[in-house]
């Protein structure tokens, strides 16, 4: 790995990624898309400790090369990624990925609204980045995980803190980048908001 270069690769799901998604409990037999249709996915990204690392996700085919080429300008604009890993890391459990404030993409459940029907990322067509600085709130304004609270005002403070820099707020050049690549930001979403939620 090259510090200051981005670095990125996209690579059909082999029978070790296999293994992991099955035993991490993010795919199995009847999810709406086939283990062939999706691709793993690495990229660089700069994290919360003035550092660089390659993360991982698991995407749609469709929008493997889409999602590189906005990681590519996140890199460029110094976006900060607490962690990139995938969720079986998770044993698929959302809610564990979010308390661990991982950004991930594919898992096969259903949406997070209580309907039971397909998630975006059941499709590997959506992903959730930083979750704890940008979470999900409720048409009621509930936020469930306790260190979100932090994040409620949609507002940029006045420092350099890199959570104040994750943290998603309308007309933010990271939301711009995902917006000209034909994302759609769970930002805009009513009645409930979903502050680190892009798809397509």
């Amino acid at each position: 790995m090259v510090f200051g270069k981005f670095e990125a690769s996209i690579k059909p799901i082999n029978k070790y990624i296999k293994q992991r998604m099955v035993e991490g409990k993010s795919w199995h037999k009847g999810c709406p898309v086939d283990i062939k249709d999706l691709r793993y996915i690495r990229v660089k990204h700069r994290n919360f400790y003035r550092s660089e690392r390659m993360g991982e996700m698991i995407v749609h085919k469709d929008v493997a090369q889409d999602l590189v080429n906005i990681f590519r300008e996140l890199y460029t604009i110094k976006y900060p990624i607490r962690q990139m890993r995938l969720v079986s890391d998770f044993s698929g459990n959302d809610w564990k990925s979010i308390e661990a404030d991982n950004t991930s993409a594919f898992n096969c459940r259903n949406v997070s609204t209580g309907q039971k029907k397909w998630s975006k990322h059941a499709y590997g067509k959506a992903i959730d980045i930083n979750p704890i600085e940008n979470p999900f709130i409720n048409r009621k304004g509930h936020i469930a995980h306790i260190q979100s609270y932090l994040y409620k005002k949609r507002k940029h403070k006045k420092n350099s803190a890199f959570t104040n820099k994750a943290m998603l707020v309308k007309k933010d050049k990271a939301i711009k980048i995902f917006e000209k690549h034909g994302w759609q930001w769970g930002g805009n979403f009513s009645p409930y908001k979903d502050y680190q939620h892009f798809s397509k």
